[in-house]
């Protein structure tokens, strides 16, 4: 949720439509902060209020969804978080929201940080859109993560999906505000100036009721990133597989505002601390993701 080029639609002001919610995280605020190894790296904020606010779209398996209580987010995201949180001292609380609301709501202030398997791409990074039209502010991105788009259909590839350019003359369902989406509607262009059938692109809030357009046979397949694809093949029961290879691997990055450099880099060296010492390997073996691991941290690594 790699999250996967930026429509006009992830930077256009939606507040009103936010419906962010709380969401208890497995970060809590560490015992004796201040002594945290990094901690005089955050700003004074962060410093006095031993929290920082993550924007997520908590639907998005095993990225970061909802535990069976409802609430609490659990996943790679909110793990990492977790790391994160006792290296700087402060605890990382995980918000609710729609996907593409959230760079909005990051630049407004509502959230400090996201954390949402977001793909770290030159137009987040400058806020263009696809024709280079500038839309709204960029974003920075601390990279933690690498993956590719994979393509989900149903068990058995009942339409003998291979690649995108068998996705020609098929209806494709997605989240909307993704990477995914952009992939999808580039390859939508390329079948019509082939000529091979029309690819229709229908777009959903959340990932879970493209998944439903699917089992319903309402759709060919369903676009996301590969850990995500992967996980909801083994969660269906048997209802969906991955088909073909990923497309484009990039980089999941946490985005932050690129006036709070001070942030981003504090964040930084978190991440750096916890590849060194081993705890982000472990977690990301824990949710069998290892092969996406980084060797360091990057900003805005993504193109």
């Amino acid at each position: 949720m790699i999250g996967l080029l930026l429509t006009s639609s992830v930077l256009v002001l939606a507040g009103c439509g936010d419906q962010t919610e709380r969401a208890d995280s497995a970060g809590r605020e560490p015992k004796d902060a201040g002594s945290a190894p990094l901690f005089g790296k955050l700003p004074k904020k962060y410093q006095g209020s031993k929290v920082i606010k993550v924007g997520s779209d908590i639907n998005y398996a095993p990225i970061e969804f909802k535990d069976k209580d409802g609430r609490t987010a659990i996943g790679i995201d909110p793990d990492l978080a977790e790391a994160l949180g006792k290296q700087l001292g402060v605890a990382f609380q995980f918000q609710d929201s729609i996907f593409d609301n959230l760079i909005p709501s990051l630049q407004t202030g509502r959230f400090d940080v996201l954390m949402s398997g977001m793909g770290d791409t030159r137009s987040r990074q400058t806020g263009e859109d696809d024709t280079g039209k500038k839309v709204g502010p960029g974003v920075d991105f601390v990279d933690y993560f690498t993956a590719g788009t994979s393509i989900l259909v149903q068990k058995g590839n009942p339409k003998n999906i291979r690649s995108l350019n068998d996705l020609c003359g098929q209806v494709v369902a997605l989240q909307r505000g993704t990477t995914s989406q952009d992939l999808a509607e580039a390859q939508a262009k390329q079948c019509q100036e082939d000529g091979t059938g029309k690819l229709t692109v229908q777009t959903f809030d959340k990932d879970t009721d493209a998944l439903i357009r699917l089992r319903q046979g309402a759709s060919a397949a369903d676009l996301n990133e590969l850990p995500v694809a992967a996980y909801n093949a083994t969660q269906s029961g048997g209802a969906y597989e991955v088909a073909g290879v990923p497309a484009e691997p990039r980089p999941y990055g946490i985005a932050v505002r690129k006036d709070n450099t001070q942030l981003r880099d504090a964040i930084k060296a978190a991440l750096d601390a916890i590849i060194e010492n081993g705890e982000y390997k472990k977690i990301l073996e824990k949710w069998n993701v290892a092969d996406g691991a980084l060797l360091r941290a990057d900003i805005n690594s993504g193109s």
